[in-house]
């Protein structure tokens, strides 16, 4: 009993190593990138996206193209990529505005702040 309990701790993580393996092995990026600002060009969140994006697709190896869509507070912006398939290649930059004063301000917002979104990193 005692040799059954320490082979299957031995076995587990090399399964984690293989499954982890398999997974680094996916080619990301593979197509060009799109950072959506939910804010009008030329404002300070777009300035910073627009430096963010061109240090991204340095390290990436990938364009990142930063799409404007501007409209009702953010909203829309944040709608799109809601929306958008979750595969990585369609990102968010919010602000709390986006993330948590439209979702208190408004009876309907057009998304789910909390529950449509996963992080996936901090700027400033």
């Amino acid at each position: 009993m005692r040799q059954m309990r320490m082979h299957r701790l031995m076995i587990a993580p090399a399964m984690v190593i293989a499954l982890g393996a398999h997974a680094a092995a996916q080619d990301w990026p593979a197509r060009p990138i799109t950072l959506v600002v939910p804010f009008a060009a030329g404002g300070g969140v777009d300035v910073s996206a627009r430096i963010q994006a061109q240090r991204m697709g340095e390290l990436l190896g990938q364009s990142v193209v930063v799409e404007n869509v501007a409209a009702a507070a953010g909203m829309v912006g944040g709608a799109r990529v809601a929306k958008a398939a979750p595969d990585g290649y369609t990102l968010l930059i919010g602000n709390t505005g986006t993330h948590a004063f439209n979702q208190s301000l408004y009876k309907k917002p057009l998304y789910n702040a909390v529950t449509e979104f996963e992080p996936v990193g901090l700027v400033s």
